[in-house]
């Protein structure tokens, strides 16, 4: 699980790329589920949530910079 705060010291490019690594980790968690390999279906969930937060966090700083320039 990452925590907001190790997420806010990343810049927008380092942000992306969190996003895009826990989108294909959710992925894979997803595949296991349907091919019943999955024991643990919380990590789906906790997996979900990780990506709402790196989006927003992703957001506000996307959001920042349009607001100095």
């Amino acid at each position: 699980m990452t925590k907001a705060a190790e997420l806010r010291k990343k810049d927008v490019a380092g942000l992306q790329e969190e996003v895009k690594s826990l989108q294909k980790a959710h992925f894979g968690l997803r595949v296991q589920k349907a091919t019943q390999q999955l024991g643990n279906v919380a990590t789906l969930r906790t997996t979900r949530r990780d990506i709402a937060r790196a989006k927003t966090i992703l957001a506000e700083k996307q959001a920042a910079e349009t607001a100095k320039a």
